[in-house]
């Protein structure tokens, strides 16, 4: 009897679909091994590569995955290459991987305005890009990208210092699906530029304008107005402008409002945080205020006791806020999971309370209390949760939930 080959009698789709049962990476790979009929279909079947390839070679490596859609081709900071990513890698992508919906090039540092243009003109169904630390581009070139991806849902700008307002009038005409956008660090974003944002991209449900300097309670009215249903996260940190006109209006519009980093806003007092801790459509999860010199005990005291959702809270440096806060409690029992105190007026009584009321919690932050030391703690015979880490000297990693 004469054999039979598997590829007479098997299909292609009914190849790939036995290619897409396969959940282990290294079994995917074995597919491929079995002949050049099986390797072609588990190349061209690949959705996603992380590489580091030149132009010659990105052609060869296009022409084999044409069905990639994620390429990260991000540098490690630590660990970068030079020259890395160019224009003229940027120039292949946009000409070889059609396909693609996200790229991912975060600390390319030599590519710029022009590379960005190509993408525009190429890559028309991009959805996520991150250009995070290319410190070359300008408005110019993302604006290339905003016009030609219109598309575009994510788009990570952090450390991007030229960009400017005119990118953000760009990306409101054109991106109107944007639902995740980090400006991280962009000194030269002012009201101006956030209002026109949110006139055209009303979807955002991520803002990131940490270390944004120029913006202020003008542009977070119009984000909290514009964005009112979809914002889930908003961070503000070191935005020295922003005061209490933003964190009412916050509470006012913001029903979906999970996330706010408020840490170094020194203009914010008690009265806007105890409206916002009042506000019932809000369900604040992870709330960092360190560095508001004016949050007292009353403040803190409604928040813990009225935003029963909160999970990680940064209290760090609000030199007002005491044992007092954690005393006005009550019989309540909390939900926190990460808690950094780092006041200079807690005890080691006030922890005392704070571990009675949180159970659940996997992560304590005392380092900077000069009156909470571990062997007080032991002293005074305080028992942490099982599983709660307690970083009394500055040694453990950070939860990064609320960075």
């Amino acid at each position: 009897m004469d054999s039979i080959c598997v590829n007479d009698i098997l299909r292609d789709d009914e190849l790939r679909s036995i290619l897409s049962r396969l959940e282990n990476d290294k079994d995917k790979e074995r597919f491929g091994l079995v002949c050049k009929k099986w390797l072609h279909l588990q190349s061209t079947d690949r959705k996603k590569l992380s590489l580091r390839a030149g132009p010659h070679m990105l052609k060869k490596i296009a022409a084999r995955f044409s069905r990639v859609v994620e390429l990260d081709l991000s540098q490690s900071i630590s660990r970068s290459f030079y020259p890395g990513v160019t224009d003229s890698d940027l120039s292949v992508i946009a000409d070889g991987f059609k396909c693609l919906n996200s790229l991912n090039l975060q600390n390319c540092k030599g590519i710029t305005d022009a590379g960005m243009e190509s993408i525009g003109c190429g890559l028309t169904s991009l959805q996520s890009l991150d250009v995070s630390y290319c410190r070359k581009l300008t408005d110019k070139g993302l604006s290339a990208v905003a016009k030609g991806c219109c598309n575009l849902r994510i788009l990570h700008l952090a450390g991007c210092r030229f960009v400017a307002d005119g990118l953000l009038q760009a990306i409101s005409k054109n991106c109107h699906n944007l639902e995740e956008l980090v400006l991280q660090g962009c000194i030269n974003i002012s009201d101006s530029g956030i209002t026109e944002l949110v006139n055209g991209c009303q979807n955002i449900k991520i803002l990131d304008i940490n270390k944004c300097s120029n913006v202020g309670d003008v542009g977070i009215l119009s984000v909290s107005k514009s964005c009112s249903s979809s914002l889930k996260t908003l961070k503000l940190l070191d935005c020295y402008k922003v005061g209490d006109e933003s964190i009412l209006s916050l509470a006012k519009f913001c029903k979906n409002l999970e996330t706010l980093i408020i840490g170094g806003c020194r203009d914010i007092t008690d009265d806007s945080m105890k409206f916002l801790a009042a506000a019932r459509q809000i369900s604040l999860r992870n709330l960092r205020m360190d560095w508001c010199l004016n949050i007292t005990d009353s403040s803190l005291t409604c928040i813990l006791t009225q935003c029963r959702n909160l999970e990680a809270l940064d209290i760090g440096c609000c030199e007002e806020v005491s044992d007092a806060a954690f005393q006005g409690l009550g019989e309540i029992e909390l939900s926190l999971k990460v808690l950094k105190v780092n006041c200079p007026r807690v005890t080691v009584a006030g922890i005392g309370i704070v571990l009675e009321k949180c159970t659940a919690l996997e992560y304590l932050d005392v380092r900077s209390c000069p009156l909470v030391t571990k062997a007080g703690c032991k002293e005074a015979g305080l028992q942490f949760p099982q599983n709660c880490k307690v970083n009394f000297a500055g040694c453990m990693l950070e939860y990064d939930v609320l960075v």
